[in-house]
């Protein structure tokens, strides 16, 4: 895959995340109707200087990892689907803190925000160590020229361990955002990623040399012992 240029590879990063960060002032303050909102404030901190980070990092180390991740239409319709369906409780999970805020229907204690937080670090540790060990980690399903099966590290503890960085990011944002109301939503996201490996892995298994055999060294999808 040829490369673009960095320059216009960093443009289209920085106007993604500066589109992100709108996107949540506008979900979260709005519904809260004040500024005074310090969880959303925090989040936004925890949102923004990973992925920074992750920025720089991967424009000097990986660029055409960064342009692979800046993919975002998927060309299976099984995976539009979801994306379409999961996106209402997306949306709700995130405008539901603030409204929460507003009208205080969660008493939510510190350590239980903290805690969330935490896990949202760890999320984003997860998937940055994904990207660091699998330059192919697209943000949509497909597979590339010169793909090969990654089995070491994380990858050798589950198959996807992408996805356990997403599934702790999602689930914990409701509550580092101070809402147990928004959580309910917030939890639909596990139902849909596990149908979106199941539609991937029948992708991998047919497109990606190894792959099978890959299944066969390391058992589990997302949780050991479990699935």
């Amino acid at each position: 895959m040829e490369t673009m240029p960095r320059s216009q590879l960093l443009k289209i990063v920085i106007s993604r995340i500066a589109l992100v960060c709108l996107m949540f002032m506008l979900f979260f303050f709005l519904p809260a109707g004040t500024w005074d909102y310090w969880q959303a404030w925090v989040y936004m901190g925890l949102l923004l200087a990973p992925m920074f980070f992750a920025l720089a990092y991967f424009l000097k180390k990986d660029p055409e990892l960064l342009e692979r991740r800046m993919r975002m239409r998927e060309q299976r319709s099984e995976q539009r689907k979801l994306i379409k369906f999961s996106s209402i409780f997306f949306v709700l999970a995130y405008l539901l803190p603030g409204f929460d805020r507003r009208f205080g229907w969660s008493d939510m204690p510190l350590g239980v925000v903290i805690a969330a937080d935490v896990c949202i670090l760890l999320g984003h540790l997860i998937v940055f160590r994904v990207m660091q060990i699998n330059s192919f980690a697209s943000r949509v399903i497909e597979i590339t020229s010169g793909q090969k099966v990654i089995d070491s590290d994380l990858y050798a503890i589950v198959r996807h361990p992408m996805y356990v960085g997403a599934i702790l990011l999602y689930c914990a944002s409701p509550l580092a955002l101070g809402s147990y109301w928004a959580a309910i939503p917030g939890l639909v996201v596990i139902p849909v990623l596990i149908a979106r490996i199941k539609d991937e892995e029948s992708v991998l298994d047919k497109e990606l040399p190894g792959y099978l055999e890959y299944k066969q060294k390391t058992k589990y999808r997302l949780l050991p012992f479990i699935w």
